[in-house]
């Protein structure tokens, strides 16, 4: 029998080494990464998105707010790619983050709290 458990981590701090270590179990030294970008909150380490962005709904963030992405630590890279970003209600049509300025926000706050 195999069980799979996928480990959420909501940071509003810098990360320690041992919520690194967790977050990257599913992907080895990638990620996937939802960021509130108005509170500086990053929810890590599931397999998808959406498992990211529904916890983080219930810890209280808005949806307008929170914004998909990951970062590559054998690289540094820092992407912003994800279907929860598809909003056209917010004039963003690709999974891509199109805002220079939430793509800004998305960056520093998984830098700071990752890096």
């Amino acid at each position: 029998m195999v069980l799979y458990l996928s480990m959420i981590i909501i940071l509003t701090k810098k990360a320690t080494e041992e919520q690194i270590k967790k977050m990257c179990y599913e992907f080895g030294s990638y990620i996937k990464v939802v960021v509130e970008i108005e509170k500086g909150i990053l929810a890590g380490g599931a397999a998808m998105h959406y498992d990211e962005e529904q916890t983080l709904l219930e810890y209280g963030c808005k949806q307008e707010n929170l914004w998909g992405g990951g970062i590559d630590f054998a690289t540094g890279a820092v992407d912003y790619n994800s279907m929860i970003n598809v909003r056209p209600n917010q004039e963003n049509q690709s999974r891509d983050i199109l805002s220079q300025e939430k793509r800004d926000k998305f960056k520093a706050i998984t830098e700071e709290l990752l890096l």
